[in-house]
Protein backbone atom coordinates (compact mmCIF):
# COMPACT_ATOMS: atom_id res chain seq x y z
CA UNK A 1 0.00 0.00 0.00
CA UNK A 2 1.61 3.06 -0.91
CA UNK A 3 0.32 5.26 1.86
CA UNK A 4 0.72 3.16 4.56
CA UNK A 5 1.05 4.12 8.79
CA UNK A 6 4.52 3.97 7.89
CA UNK A 7 4.94 6.39 4.97
CA UNK A 8 2.31 8.82 6.67
CA UNK A 9 4.27 8.46 10.50
CA UNK A 10 7.46 9.70 8.67
CA UNK A 11 5.34 12.41 7.00
CA UNK A 12 3.78 13.50 10.37
CA UNK A 13 7.04 13.35 12.16
CA UNK A 14 8.68 15.37 9.08
CA UNK A 15 5.73 18.49 8.82
CA UNK A 16 5.77 18.30 13.10
CA UNK A 17 9.81 18.95 13.12
CA UNK A 18 10.44 22.31 11.40
CA UNK A 19 8.40 24.55 13.77
CA UNK A 20 10.49 23.41 16.66
CA UNK A 21 13.77 23.99 14.38
CA UNK A 22 12.76 27.58 13.71
CA UNK A 23 11.68 28.45 17.07
CA UNK A 24 14.80 26.79 18.48
CA UNK A 25 17.21 29.28 16.25
CA UNK A 26 14.97 32.15 17.25
CA UNK A 27 15.69 31.80 20.75
CA UNK A 28 19.25 30.37 20.26
CA UNK A 29 20.11 33.54 18.17
CA UNK A 30 17.92 36.70 20.08
CA UNK A 31 16.75 35.06 23.78
CA UNK A 32 15.85 38.82 25.02
CA UNK A 33 12.05 38.90 24.32
CA UNK A 34 11.56 35.25 24.96
CA UNK A 35 13.31 36.02 28.51
CA UNK A 36 11.33 39.02 29.68
CA UNK A 37 7.82 36.87 29.15
CA UNK A 38 9.30 33.54 30.39
CA UNK A 39 10.47 35.69 33.53
CA UNK A 40 7.81 34.76 35.98
CA UNK A 41 7.41 31.27 34.51
CA UNK A 42 11.22 30.75 35.28
CA UNK A 43 10.68 32.09 39.00
CA UNK A 44 8.02 29.70 39.83
CA UNK A 45 9.83 27.20 37.91
CA UNK A 46 13.16 27.88 40.28
CA UNK A 47 10.85 27.07 43.23
CA UNK A 48 10.10 23.96 42.25
CA UNK A 49 13.99 23.04 40.58
CA UNK A 50 16.68 24.02 42.86
CA UNK A 51 19.84 24.92 40.75
CA UNK A 52 18.03 26.56 37.85
CA UNK A 53 20.41 29.29 36.41
CA UNK A 54 19.31 32.58 37.28
CA UNK A 55 20.32 33.85 33.98
CA UNK A 56 17.06 33.59 31.94
CA UNK A 57 18.56 34.28 28.80
CA UNK A 58 21.02 31.25 28.77
CA UNK A 59 17.89 28.51 29.81
CA UNK A 60 15.91 30.16 27.14
CA UNK A 61 19.00 29.49 24.58
CA UNK A 62 19.30 26.19 26.32
CA UNK A 63 15.77 25.53 25.40
CA UNK A 64 16.11 26.68 21.64
CA UNK A 65 19.01 24.58 21.52
CA UNK A 66 17.24 21.29 23.04
CA UNK A 67 14.58 21.97 20.22
CA UNK A 68 16.86 21.94 17.27
CA UNK A 69 18.56 19.08 18.59
CA UNK A 70 15.32 17.74 19.11
CA UNK A 71 13.38 18.58 16.04
CA UNK A 72 16.50 17.82 14.08
CA UNK A 73 16.53 14.34 15.14
CA UNK A 74 12.54 13.86 14.64
CA UNK A 75 13.23 15.01 11.16
CA UNK A 76 15.38 12.29 10.40
CA UNK A 77 13.65 9.72 12.48
CA UNK A 78 16.73 9.46 15.13
CA UNK A 79 14.88 7.67 18.37
CA UNK A 80 11.45 9.89 17.69
CA UNK A 81 9.73 8.68 20.33
CA UNK A 82 12.60 10.36 22.41
CA UNK A 83 13.14 13.25 20.16
CA UNK A 84 9.07 13.65 20.49
CA UNK A 85 8.91 13.48 24.37
CA UNK A 86 11.98 16.20 24.74
CA UNK A 87 10.39 18.31 22.52
CA UNK A 88 7.20 18.02 24.79
CA UNK A 89 8.55 18.65 27.52
CA UNK A 90 10.22 21.81 25.87
CA UNK A 91 7.03 22.77 24.30
CA UNK A 92 4.59 22.98 28.14
CA UNK A 93 7.08 25.35 29.65
CA UNK A 94 7.39 27.44 26.56
CA UNK A 95 3.54 27.61 26.17
CA UNK A 96 3.23 28.42 29.87
CA UNK A 97 5.18 31.37 29.70
CA UNK A 98 4.74 32.79 25.87
CA UNK A 99 1.18 32.19 25.58
CA UNK A 100 -0.09 33.24 28.94
CA UNK A 101 -3.68 34.38 27.52
CA UNK A 102 -5.37 34.57 30.94
CA UNK A 103 -3.48 37.24 32.01
CA UNK A 104 -4.27 39.52 29.45
CA UNK A 105 -6.83 41.66 27.61
CA UNK A 106 -8.85 42.03 24.69
CA UNK A 107 -6.78 41.20 20.85
CA UNK A 108 -3.59 40.36 22.62
CA UNK A 109 -5.16 37.92 24.97
CA UNK A 110 -7.17 36.61 21.57
CA UNK A 111 -3.87 36.26 19.30
CA UNK A 112 -1.85 34.43 22.50
CA UNK A 113 -5.34 32.20 23.23
CA UNK A 114 -4.86 31.15 19.48
CA UNK A 115 -1.24 30.20 19.70
CA UNK A 116 -1.93 28.46 23.32
CA UNK A 117 -4.25 26.17 21.35
CA UNK A 118 -1.73 25.82 18.12
CA UNK A 119 1.14 24.35 20.78
CA UNK A 120 -1.47 22.24 22.63
CA UNK A 121 -2.08 20.85 18.73
CA UNK A 122 1.75 20.42 18.17
CA UNK A 123 1.75 18.91 21.73
CA UNK A 124 -1.12 16.69 21.31
CA UNK A 125 0.93 15.62 17.67
CA UNK A 126 4.07 15.27 20.07
CA UNK A 127 2.11 12.76 21.92
CA UNK A 128 1.05 10.43 19.11
CA UNK A 129 4.42 10.32 17.49
CA UNK A 130 6.19 9.08 20.97
CA UNK A 131 3.13 6.78 21.55
CA UNK A 132 3.24 5.20 17.93
CA UNK A 133 5.58 2.07 17.23
CA UNK A 134 6.32 -1.75 17.43
CA UNK A 135 4.83 -2.31 21.46
CA UNK A 136 5.25 -6.00 20.20
CA UNK A 137 8.41 -6.45 21.82
CA UNK A 138 7.69 -4.77 25.03
CA UNK A 139 4.37 -6.65 25.40
CA UNK A 140 6.03 -10.23 24.82
CA UNK A 141 8.91 -9.07 27.73
CA UNK A 142 6.16 -7.85 30.30
CA UNK A 143 3.64 -11.02 29.26
CA UNK A 144 7.34 -13.39 30.08
CA UNK A 145 8.20 -11.77 33.10
CA UNK A 146 4.23 -12.03 34.33
CA UNK A 147 4.94 -15.89 33.59
CA UNK A 148 7.81 -16.58 34.89
CA UNK A 149 6.22 -15.13 38.28
CA UNK A 150 3.31 -17.18 38.41
CA UNK A 151 5.20 -19.72 37.20
CA UNK A 152 7.81 -19.30 41.20
CA UNK A 153 4.68 -18.77 42.93
CA UNK A 154 3.30 -21.94 41.82
CA UNK A 155 6.65 -23.86 42.51
CA UNK A 156 6.38 -22.40 45.92
CA UNK A 157 3.09 -23.01 46.71
CA UNK A 158 3.40 -26.56 45.60
CA UNK A 159 6.70 -27.34 47.62
CA UNK A 160 4.74 -26.02 50.80
CA UNK A 161 2.15 -28.34 50.02
CA UNK A 162 4.55 -30.94 49.56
Amino acid sequence: MLFGPSLLQTAGRMLTAPIFITGGLSAVKDPAGKAAMAESTLDTMREYVPGLPDDNELLVRINGGVQILAGATLVFGIKPRLSALTLAGSLIPTTLAGHSFWEMEGGEAKAHQTQFSKNLAALGGLMLIAGSGDNSKAIEEAANKAAKKAAKKAEKAALKQA
